[in-house]
């Protein structure tokens, strides 16, 4: 039984001013948190020069956001289902706002990366809540037209990030972009505390997995502190090994803990389900690439090719219109094809792309294979959650969306990591890698490859869909394909 405001006895399709504020804060929630990160990857060069430190050594402002608010995630959305979701987003903007100011004062990197890892755990009051908000609060046929709406904001969030980020960072300054986010966060909490009713789901168990989700945050953060400063501390140096050994306890912890538990962070008896990892493996590699893709071409961008921050903001705007479009029209397209095709279409699209992008010369020519290449990874992890509910049974459908956001994000985190080390390996340097065109270009093309290898994973499946749906009678009455809920 879940408490709302009783929306449901307004005006059949139409919104009253109550509800297009809802909506107005719950999208706003969703802009701050993508705007936020799509814009700190235009930053990095400008707050490395400032720092005096090699640009690959902030990968971890990026990935350890991402590995707090993965870790987190399902947490939060838990948390938001027990104690109340305008409660914890409310609680989730206040902290995100407090924390951006103390991000803007940074004085070293140290501080920096300290404030964008609490950041990350905010975020994970906010993303998965944000949207909880709306559909708590239309219980009727608007459902659906208020959720494309924000998810709509969301993807806006997506493409003003690298334009806000660029502009910012070179005709203001870095620190003002943090700043950005308290009026938005501001405007966000008041609209909530006036406009929405509180709701949660009376049903929910109230124990939270905060053992499983400390185990899993800290095994990936020794897994990725091991691989970060591996080269610096030599491979087998014993701060190197013991990182590696932690991670891996820790993680094997985390399984444990998850098979005891009576309310498991992660469900993973889904593991067992081929169809299903198939495509979160797919939906993952996706979003892989689309991280690698947005850090180490706002690096290429400025650093090799030497562009301001404004211009390779306004280059990022083709990337971010093509992922934000293809995210759009990803539900519509899912109605008349299986979205594992359009999945594998959308991987073929990007890594194809992305290897003509490294070939790609013209600034014009770069700019439209660019939003190629953010079609496809738009299509990609777009549909990956559609695509994975059709494997499970209603009554897993929040345990599948969970686990395949949190694999999405997590591993989006380690990617960038790895990247980073991987990028000083075959640049040869730590001072000049963020520089190093060529060695970003070879990266680049290891991403390509990791998209098409994603596409083929999806065929096996794509290949069996259409076996039986060549089986069906004409009618299409009767078939065995799973179908799309």
């Amino acid at each position: 039984m879940v408490v709302v405001s009783g929306s449901a006895d307004r005006t059949p399709g139409l919104f009253s001013g109550r509800d297009r504020a809802v909506i107005a804060a719950a999208s706003m929630s969703m802009l701050l948190v993508q705007m936020d990160w799509f814009a700190l990857n235009l930053m990095l060069p400008v707050i490395a020069r400032d720092f005096r430190t090699p640009t690959t050594d902030l990968q971890w402002l990026v990935s350890g956001y991402m590995l707090t608010l993965g870790a987190l995630m399902i947490v939060g959305g838990r948390a938001a289902d027990v104690h109340g979701r305008r409660r914890v987003i409310v609680l989730g903007l206040t902290g995100f706002a407090l924390v951006s100011v103390v991000c803007s004062a940074a004085q070293n990197v140290a501080w920096l990366t300290a404030g964008r890892v609490v950041q990350g755990a905010t975020a994970a009051l906010i993303f998965p809540v944000a949207v909880a908000v709306v559909t708590s609060h239309f219980r009727d046929d608007r459902q659906g037209r208020a959720v494309g709406m924000v998810l709509a904001f969301s993807a806006i969030g997506t493409a003003l990030g690298p334009f806000v980020g660029g502009a910012f960072a070179e005709h203001v300054s870095w620190r003002a972009v943090f700043l950005l986010n308290v009026p938005i966060c501001a405007a966000a909490v008041l609209l909530m505390l006036r406009c929405v009713a509180e709701s949660r789901d009376e049903e929910a168990v109230r124990g939270l997995d905060l053992p499983g989700a400390l185990a899993l945050a800290v095994g990936l953060t020794a897994f990725m502190l091991a691989v970060d400063q591996g080269a610096h501390w030599g491979w087998g140096s014993a701060a190197t090994v013991t990182c590696f050994v932690a991670g891996a306890a820790l993680l094997w912890l985390f399984v444990v803990v998850e098979r005891r538990t009576a309310e498991p962070l992660l469900d993973l008896s889904l593991l067992r389900n081929g169809p299903f990892m198939t495509v979160t493996m797919a939906g993952t590699v996706s979003n892989v690439v689309y991280c690698l893709v947005a850090v180490l071409s706002a690096l290429y961008l400025q650093q090799a090719r030497g562009l301001s921050p404004f211009g390779s903001g306004l280059v990022f705007l083709a990337l971010s219109a093509g992922a934000g479009s293809a995210s759009y029209w990803s539900g519509h397209l899912a109605r008349r094809w299986r979205p594992e095709a359009l999945m594998a279409t959308g991987l073929l699209l990007s890594g194809t792309g992305l290897f003509a992008l490294t070939w790609a010369d013209p600034l014009a020519l770069y700019t439209v294979v660019f939003a190629v290449v953010g079609v496809g990874l738009g299509l990609g992890w777009a549909l990956t959650n559609v695509a994975t509910q059709s494997y499970v049974s209603a009554g897993r459908l929040a345990a599948a969306s969970g686990l395949v956001l949190t694999s999405l994000v997590l591993w989006g985190a380690v990617a960038v990591a790895v990247a980073a080390t991987v990028l000083e390996v075959v640049s040869g340097s730590a001072a000049r890698a963020a520089s190093d065109g060529p060695a970003i270009e070879v990266v680049l093309r290891a991403a390509a490859a990791l998209a098409l290898m994603g596409a083929a994973l999806l065929v096996p499946l794509v290949r069996s869909h259409g076996e039986a749906r060549a089986g069906q009678p004409a009618d299409g009455d009767v078939g065995t394909t799973p179908q799309v809920r």
